[in-house]
């Protein structure tokens, strides 16, 4: 359980000052120069000691990352990409960054990019997010007169910081989507190789790094790596934001732990499930994308990448929805795949195609319309989405369904038993008549 000393946002919920003054007081932009001074080298090494894994959902090596970037400078610009286009359904993490400690998030472009050797830098914000967007512009504005970021800076590294207002596509949460979209093209993703550290924005060496990944590197840098890798478990280390909504007392977002227990977590921070752990049903741990886990495995199961990989599902973007029995667990994920279908950018056939006969079958399967032989078909049809997209949203589809007929066969079901046994009597009544 984090102690309060060893937060990263200590202004979450926007009750201090979110300007440059606020962040000051807390802490921002203190001995910046002094952290450039020891080199790019230093900081790369102290971000792969603290074991920071990607915080947008992946689980990858941020400091190895960084280390991809090519390291002596060529004719080509090298350029940071922020993504914070927090699209995935129940992630709401980055916004509460944006709104309340857009300092941090700064200072932390600032750090990255002069590990990168990237004098630009640029954050994609998502489409809905207006009000983030102004407050994230009107902190930078802060930064540039107070000549913290710019041309001859008081940091003596030269540095600009752009925002990009996307349209509101969630394909664009993908980074090479994302890319594109920041380029002025259509939001499709990009096959792979090459790969953004070698030809990414423009056709430069980039690095795509989440919101959260960036806002906490000036803090590892400043209080060093040894800290940061003290808190948490072995190989998921640090604190982490968890963004928890649905059949619980308080929904909130907060800063832990990594590794606390689902069952501690709830407890402390949410006030317990609604109607008392008795009627927990399941819970998707990780954003929409991840499948979700039952009652029974999850009440006590660390929360962390590698836990939750080994319950076959995954932390993502830490976004916990919980189910209470209250839920009709088939419907809830027949309207993921609608989802998934509508956010489909339609470039990969299995993708295109699959997310919408997946829907289908799932609509049918919410009312018991199905024969029980359709189960087994759904689900081999999940498996020829999933790896044969360039990104990763035929797997996000595929994946929840995955989970239900993993955990939830015998009432998909019980529910087509339910709706011929009234289908038959039906008829029985009408031949009656």
């Amino acid at each position: 359980m984090l102690s309060d000393k060893d937060r990263i946002f200590t202004n979450l919920y926007g009750t201090q000052d979110w300007g440059l003054q606020g962040a000051l007081a807390r802490g921002s932009w203190d001995g910046t120069k002094a952290i450039i001074a020891k080199g790019r080298d230093w900081i790369i090494d102290q971000m792969k000691a603290s074991g920071l894994r990607g915080r947008g959902g992946a689980g990858f090596s941020t400091g190895l990352k960084w280390s991809f970037m090519p390291k002596n400078p060529g004719p080509k610009p090298h350029y940071l990409v922020v993504n914070a286009d927090e699209s995935e359904p129940g992630t709401c993490k980055d916004r509460e960054i944006l709104r309340h400690d857009p300092h941090h998030l700064i200072e932390g472009c600032m750090l990255a990019s002069f590990a990168m050797g990237a004098h630009v830098a640029y954050i994609y914000v998502r489409g809905e997010f207006v009000r983030e967007r102004e407050r994230l512009e009107a902190a930078i504005a802060q930064a540039y007169e107070a000549r913290l970021i710019g041309k001859n800076n008081i940091h003596g590294y030269d540095f600009d910081l752009y925002v990009h207002h996307g349209a509101g596509a969630y394909i664009c949460g993908e980074e090479t989507a994302l890319l594109e979209s920041l380029e002025g093209k259509k939001g499709q993703p990009r096959l792979k190789p090459p790969f953004p550290a070698n030809m990414g924005l423009y056709g430069c060496p980039t690095t795509v790094n989440n919101v959260e990944s960036i806002a906490v590197a000036p803090t590892i840098l400043r209080r060093g790596a040894s800290w940061f890798s003290g808190l948490g478990r072995p190989n998921n280390t640090g604190t982490k934001l968890f963004c928890i909504s649905g059949h619980v007392n308080r929904p909130c977002t907060v800063e832990e732990e990594m590794g606390i227990t689902f069952r501690e977590m709830i407890d402390k921070h949410c006030g317990g499930i609604r109607g008392g752990w008795d009627n927990l049903l399941a819970v998707i741990p990780g954003g929409a994308s991840v499948p979700l886990v039952p009652a029974e495995q999850i009440a006590d199961a660390n929360m962390d990448f590698d836990s939750l990989r080994a319950l076959r599902s995954g932390l993502g973007s830490a976004a916990v929805i919980v189910m209470d029995k209250s839920t009709d667990v088939i419907k809830a994920i027949a309207r993921l795949s609608a989802f998934y279908k509508h956010e489909s950018c339609g470039q990969c056939t299995p993708c295109r195609e699959g997310t919408g006969w997946m829907w289908r079958v799932m609509e049918r399967l919410v009312k018991g319309e199905a024969e029980k032989k359709e189960i087994d078909l759904l689900l081999q049809v999940t498996t020829q989405v999933e790896g044969h997209t360039i990104c990763a949203l035929g797997d996000a589809a595929a994946w929840p369904i995955q989970g239900l007929i993993r955990h939830f066969r015998p009432l998909i079901e019980a529910r087509i038993d339910a709706y011929h046994s009234r289908t038959v009597q039906g008829a029985t009544l009408v031949a009656a008549e």
